[in-house]
């Protein structure tokens, strides 16, 4: 999916949720233009509140583009949700996490979501010691993700030492620094998660 305005959709739906708009300068930047970023309010320029339809689709904006996803993607994820009939939004975010592509980011391995999606599309990536280039595939208990031997040397991981040490991986991954790789321990929990947008919100839209 190709974004042309990261910072444009960021002001648009109130919230820094690309690694490129998570910035002081940013901020100040949306703060002057009248966008209340991260706020989740209106702009200093005022304007008209927002019906409840639209803040239901600036929260599933938000998380689709959090994650990267065309709209078709996104909207199939939600579906698989709704009918495992349990918890929806946990099931949501659980598929959410488990892509790929998004636990390659989240142990570390990318500095982006779209440089993990990357990884995986060109090959770096294992799963289990075999390469997996799909980058929606979702791992499972027990499964270890790891650079592939023949890609550890490349320029793109020259940094990687340094970049490991600067964040941490989520409870739900273990991570080995030395191996590069990391294993699932557990499945992803909303509820021990920091996200800047409300999955529940974003059911509510599509159960409308």
């Amino acid at each position: 999916m190709i974004i042309k305005s990261k910072y444009k959709i960021a002001r648009r739906v109130g919230a820094p949720i690309f690694e490129k708009t998570q910035t002081q300068k940013f901020a100040m930047r949306s703060e002057k233009k009248g966008s209340a970023v991260g706020a989740g309010a209106k702009g200093k320029k005022g304007g008209r509140q927002k019906s409840e339809f639209g803040l239901q689709m600036i929260e599933k904006q938000k998380a689709r583009f959090t994650y990267i996803l065309s709209e078709r993607q996104f909207s199939n994820y939600v579906k698989k949700a709704i009918a495992n009939k349990t918890n929806t939004v946990a099931t949501l975010f659980s598929l959410l996490e488990r892509r790929l592509d998004n636990t390659v980011y989240r142990l570390g391995f990318a500095p982006t979501r779209a440089a993990a999606k990357q990884l995986v599309s060109h090959g770096h990536i294992n799963v289990n010691g075999k390469r997996v280039s799909i980058r929606s595939y979702q791992v499972s208990l027990g499964e270890v993700v790891g650079i592939r031997e023949n890609s550890k040397a490349k320029t793109i991981f020259v940094n990687l030492d340094q970049a490991l040490k600067d964040r941490e991986a989520p409870i739900w991954l273990k991570r080995d620094e030395a191996k590069r790789e990391g294993t699932v321990v557990s499945l992803p929990d909303i509820s021990k998660s920091e996200t800047m947008f409300d999955l529940n919100t974003v059911v509510e839209f599509y159960n409308r």
